[in-house]
């Protein structure tokens, strides 16, 4: 039985495609990411501090989160922590949403007024 050889080569150029597009992280528009910042900002402010430097939960800032792999800080977001006061948030935004938030908190949310200039 002869196997085509340009087959074999579209095959894996196809599973090549899939698999970029399965990482690729898309971006939320630009009226969905204030949504989160808001979100982050209010919701989750209202347990991490408002600046986000903790209160009843954790700190959120860059120098609080370095050590933390980002996959588990999305498990967070998403599913919550059981026996904790941490909801989980999958229910209003999706993983790749989620991941945009872990993303932004690793390197800094903007600053309150920063961000309302940009609000404007």
């Amino acid at each position: 039985m002869a196997v085509d050889r340009s087959l074999w080569v579209h095959v894996i150029a196809l599973l090549g495609v899939a698999a970029v597009a399965a990482t690729a992280q898309a971006e939320p528009v630009a009226a969905r990411q204030k949504e989160l910042i808001n979100m982050v900002r209010q919701d989750c402010g209202s347990c991490h501090g408002l600046t986000l430097q903790g209160g009843l939960g954790p700190a959120l800032l860059p120098s609080d989160l370095k050590d933390k792999p980002a996959e588990s800080l999305v498990a967070t977001v998403m599913m919550g922590r059981p026996g904790t006061a941490m909801p989980g948030w999958a229910p209003f935004m999706s993983e790749q949403e989620a991941e945009w938030i872990v993303a932004r908190l690793m390197q800094g949310f903007p600053p309150v007024a920063q961000q309302l200039e940009s609000s404007k």
